[in-house]
């Protein structure tokens, strides 16, 4: 009987002796999922992502075009559309920052959903949804942005 994802949730990952502001633990599981995040970037599967990234389950991590809040532009998140995914979480850095509605309308238009928070809570709201199997992307701008 599989009751779902659990996570262990740390503060310190032992093997490099560096505070990390959340670390997770996610069950065995095919798809890519973040073990933990900092000011440093993210670890995807094992692997230290650096910068904003847009991230699915699926066909992982990936760089994203904009670099920062302030330079969002509809473009930037019109390169999801290729994914074709049920919602969007986008994380807005270090604290929740709401896009200009006009900057999701191509997103709106398809019927996608797009849900805003600080980063930290959409890698751990990425990572259940993730493992619900629910087909979403990740929108990741870093936690040292101000």
């Amino acid at each position: 009987m599989a009751l779902g994802k659990t996570y262990n949730l740390t503060t310190e990952l032992a093997l490099f002796k560096k505070l990390y502001r959340m670390k997770l633990h996610p069950d065995a599981s095919n798809a890519f999922s973040i073990q933990s995040y900092s000011d440093e970037g993210v670890v995807v599967n094992g692997k230290l992502q650096t910068g904003p990234m847009k991230l699915c389950a699926v066909q992982g991590p990936e760089a994203w075009s904009a670099t920062s809040f302030a330079e969002l532009t509809q473009e930037s998140f019109d390169e999801l559309l290729g994914y074709r995914p049920e919602l969007v979480i986008f994380g807005s850095g270090q604290r929740l920052r709401f896009p200009s509605p006009k900057l999701l309308q191509g997103l709106i238009r398809q019927g996608i959903g797009v849900e805003t928070m600080d980063s930290g809570a959409a890698c751990r709201t990425f990572n259940v949804l993730a493992g619900e199997g629910r087909h979403v992307v990740l929108a990741y701008l870093p936690l040292g942005q101000p």
